[in-house]
């Protein structure tokens, strides 16, 4: 007989895009930028202390930037908010900001706010 519950972590990959699948969801999985994530540097030292600083991740289109910065939220007590600079607004930014600060005041979890193309 089956446990009504043996698949429940086993994640529904059905409409994910495959390179939604692919990506990296930890330090160890990232490959290249050695130079900014190798062990020995700031970041990484950073991400194993779990105090993010506030940091601009700049580079052409593709090259793992929101990938970069999930990872990081994902290998901290951080949250991963994306906030796109072109389709949001200041109110969307501030309601992220307010639930950002209560969320610090009440569960002690710190935000990782993503804001996309910045231009």
């Amino acid at each position: 007989m089956s446990d009504l519950f043996e698949h429940a972590n086993e994640r529904d990959l059905t409409g994910i895009p495959l390179s939604d699948r692919m990506r990296p969801r930890s330090l160890a999985e990232m490959v290249g930028q050695a130079h900014v994530i190798g062990p020995d540097k700031l970041l990484a030292k950073a991400i194993r202390a779990d105090r993010i600083p506030s940091m601009i991740l700049w580079g052409p289109p593709g090259t793992g930037k929101t990938t970069l910065a999930r990872v990081v939220a994902h290998e901290t007590s951080g949250v991963f908010e994306p906030f796109s600079a072109v389709l949001g607004g200041v109110p969307e930014l501030r309601k992220i900001i307010a639930k950002a600060e209560e969320r610090k005041k009440l569960y002690r979890r710190p935000t990782v706010l993503f804001v996309d193309e910045i231009h």
